[in-house]
């Protein structure tokens, strides 16, 4: 007897199989089980994922669009000023309430992972306090994973340094910068070689907003692939953004991108973001500020989508819907061929899963238990569509599900439901 039977599913590889659940675990997966369950979903032609995993986003600002007031000019650096302005009033007990809001639109996505950076700027670290409480709180339904994110720059802030230390200290476990914020290029290169030293002292992994600028001469990427190799830090570090990457010399980026794989370093751009926020002050041709993503994953460096934000400071937008991500950086970085698609599918679930150290991961025997069931033939196909989840299983518990999403129409001589996904 299993826990949960989910029947007929068609997994991204394109195998149809049923898969069992015990407990919080997949205790088998197989092309037929011959059990019996105390539930079972029928997936008869439904494409069944492991979660959907974000590696990057700020649940410390989300769902606060329009506090103090809305961002007018639209940049990255208004944005901040803003959300200054913001975290020094927010209440504890505000920030959780949003993002347990927020949580509960990923969990009803799909998304059972998120790595978030937290703000330890401020000397009150309200912002840390709040998100260990969240973390704490969705523990049983979403892995959420901290970053000491200072924002205001390590050394640029009073008390910078001291802060993410004792937010490291409070159990936040992923040390964070942004380098290209610090008053000049030597600081941010410093910070970067203090930042990766705390990381490889206290065996943390490194996750680094680095170079999210037009500035084709913001290259602290490469102080970070020196300093990832120097420590030995190779697989556990991240750069973030990299939208300078964008604008920079064709031939420099093919001495940095070597650089980058070589040090072990994973990228994860923000599709949504970097086109919305890069390129304010060109006129035309305006740049997309997309980092060279499939240039990158041609030589083997690992890259996966990020969402970033959803309604606050820096965006306006944004549905907790890591589909929307993919689909926003297919078009972005012109991944059309029918490969191309399946990976961007790969990026927000497996790709993003081992950039940020998931254990227990995917759909296979002994992996946790959860997974989604989609109204979708094929991986391209929930890219096209983002479609209901027609079922969320968390840890072996099913904890959403919505209806297909069926139109009904009235036309003489054509079929009453008109169904949108792609034929067998």
């Amino acid at each position: 007897m299993f826990d949960l039977l989910v029947r007929g599913g068609t997994l991204p590889d394109g195998s149809v199989m049923d898969i069992a659940i015990r407990g919080d675990k997949i205790a088998e997966v197989a092309p037929k089980i011959e059990a019996e369950a105390r539930e079972v979903i029928e997936a008869s032609g439904d494409l069944v994922s492991p979660p959907f995993v974000d590696p990057h986003f700020h649940m410390d600002a989300t769902l606060s669009y329009g506090l103090p007031r809305v961002n007018a000019s639209g940049t990255l650096l208004e944005g901040i000023s803003l959300w200054g302005e913001l975290r020094e009033i927010a209440s504890v007990e505000e920030m959780v309430e949003r993002a347990l809001q927020y949580c509960d639109w990923a969990a009803a996505t799909g998304l059972l992972a998120i790595r978030s950076h937290v703000d330890t700027t401020p000397d009150h670290l309200n912002t840390v306090t709040a998100m260990l409480e969240v973390k704490e709180k969705v523990k049983d339904y979403i892995d959420l994973q901290l970053v000491a994110f200072p924002q205001d720059g390590l050394y640029r802030a009073p008390n910078g340094r001291e802060n993410l230390i004792r937010a490291l200290d409070m159990g936040v476990e992923v040390v964070g910068g942004i380098p290209h914020f610090e008053r000049t290029m030597q600081d941010g290169a410093e910070s970067l070689r203090d930042l990766c030293q705390i990381a490889a002292t206290r065996g943390l992994m490194v996750d680094i907003h680095c170079d999210e600028t037009d500035d084709p001469m913001s290259r602290h990427i490469e102080t970070l692939a020196y300093e990832t190799t120097r420590l030995g830090l190779q697989g556990r570090v991240v750069g973030s953004h990299l939208t300078s990457m964008h604008s920079m010399d064709n031939y420099y980026v093919s001495k940095l991108l070597p650089l980058i794989r070589e040090a072990g370093i994973s990228a994860i751009p923000n599709p949504l973001i970097n086109i919305m926020l890069q390129g304010r002050h060109d006129t035309f041709p305006k740049r997309r500020g997309l980092t060279r993503v499939k240039e990158m994953q041609a030589i083997g460096i690992p890259v996966g989508w990020g969402q970033d934000c959803v309604l606050d400071p820096w965006y306006s937008l944004g549905t907790a819907d890591m589909l929307d991500v993919a689909f926003m950086g297919l078009h972005v970085a012109q991944m059309s061929h029918p490969d191309e698609m399946a990976r961007c599918f790969n990026m927000v679930t497996e790709t993003n899963a081992e950039i940020i150290g998931l254990e227990d991961y995917g759909i296979r025997k002994g992996a946790m238990a959860s997974l989604v069931v989609l109204d979708a033939a094929t991986p391209v196909d929930a890219l096209r569509l983002r479609p209901a989840r027609l079922a969320v299983v968390a840890k072996g518990r099913v904890i959403a599900r919505a209806p297909r999403g069926d139109a009904r129409l009235s036309l003489p001589g054509r079929p009453e439901t008109v169904r949108r996904r792609a034929p067998r």
